[in-house]
Parts: C-alpha cells; structure tokens; sequence
C-alpha cells in the first residue's frame, strides 16, 4: 500500500529543485517506491571537503532533501508545508569518486510531524551515513 498522498514523477521532482541547493549538488530524485522515496548525488570536487572526500554536509543535505521530498509527498500541499526541524547523521566511509544514493523510509507519519530514516550508500551497496530527520508539518499561511 502507498504512503504517497497523489502522485508524481521522479523528473518533476528533479526538476524541481534545479536551481536550488539539491540542483547545486547534482541531487537526482530517483525512485518513488511504495514507502520509500531514492535520490543520488554524485561524489566529486564540488561535494568534497579539504580532504578530497565526501563532506559530511553534502551528505546531510542528500538526507534533509530526500526526507523532505518524502515528507511533502505525504500531504496535502495545498493546505501544509512540511519544515525540517532536527536531522542528525553519522558518517560511516569516506568515498572520494562515485555516486551515493540515499533512501528515505517512514518511522512515524503524523498529522503534525514525521520522522524519516535515510540511508546512504554507495555503488557497492555499503553504507556510508545513516540519518533521522524530524520533520513539523504545519499549516500553510494565507498570503497577505
């Protein structure tokens, strides 16, 4: 059973975000599964910290965004927004090439707030980070 509230296309998604931070990132929405949602984000200079590695932060923003995109996917949007409010990750490999790709699933679907899983991993299959965001689901103000 889907968990999707509608329905879209992994390229409207991709699409979507072109010109903002994912777009920046090369972040590809990929999959829409019945509950779960996949995105990838290339590894290379422009995720990569002093190091030549895979910057935790570029691996925080790859999990904020596929778990917001999975959030906003479960309401109406007409009426709610879906905001971050707490993400943490842990970081497990360092990877300097590739691609990584992220799959955000469900811990909880409330009225007012979800809590998202997210896995990193790379081409292998290994993993890389793991995060929980912790998203508020909050009425959509009239404009003035």
């Amino acid at each position: 059973m889907s968990i999707w509230h509608g329905s879209t296309t992994p390229e409207f998604l991709t699409e979507r975000g072109k010109a903002t931070l994912p777009g920046h990132l090369g972040i590809r929405i990929t999959e829409i599964g019945p509950d779960y949602l996949r995105a990838t984000m290339p590894v290379a200079a422009h995720t990569h910290q002093p190091y030549g590695v895979l910057h935790g932060g570029a691996s925080v923003a790859l999990a904020e965004t596929v778990g917001s995109v999975a959030a906003m996917l479960c309401v109406d949007t007409e009426k709610l927004m879906c905001l971050g409010q707490e993400i943490n990750a842990n970081h497990l490999r360092a990877m300097s090439t590739g691609l990584v790709t992220a799959t955000a699933r469900p811990f909880h679907i409330g009225a007012r707030s979800h809590v998202w899983g997210i896995e990193i991993r790379d081409e292998e299959g290994r993993l890389v980070c793991v995060s929980r965001l912790t998203m508020a689901i909050v009425e959509r103000r009239a404009k003035p």
